[in-house]
């Protein structure tokens, strides 16, 4: 299976959903890791270099929208994939999240089923 070489990097503050989320790509052959703030997220995504990044929008230190800026300006990691999970579902916060480079933008709560289907598509399987 293909999926084994592909790389996500989770990023969000709630250990909870950290947990819930590196259960599902695991379950499902992808390779994880996992930072609970921006500025480990940063550190990570450069070490990691993932396929696509899984990324909260508020956070400590560095919040969502400002890590995928930064991404977007790396030269190795510009053109990993990003999937917005948050609460902040206003029409004005997508736009915010679609600006700064997202790839997608889903809202939390979220289903299994979407992420993974999201995720495979994002990631052409």
């Amino acid at each position: 299976m293909m999926k084994a070489n592909k790389k996500i990097l989770i990023v969000d503050d709630e250990p909870s959903i950290v947990l819930a989320l590196e259960n599902i790509l695991l379950a499902k052959d992808y390779e994880v890791q996992k930072a609970y703030n921006g500025k480990e997220g940063l550190k990570t995504a450069k070490l990691f270099c993932p396929d696509l990044i899984l990324l909260d929008v508020m956070m400590p230190f560095i919040n969502g929208f400002e890590f995928s800026s930064l991404i977007r300006k790396d030269k190795i990691l510009e053109n990993t994939k990003i999937i917005f999970l948050t609460a902040k579902g206003e029409l004005t916060d997508k736009k915010d999240g679609y600006s700064k480079g997202c790839d997608d933008y889903i809202i939390k709560p979220f289903s299994t089923e979407k992420i993974v289907s999201r995720i495979a598509f994002l990631l052409d399987e």
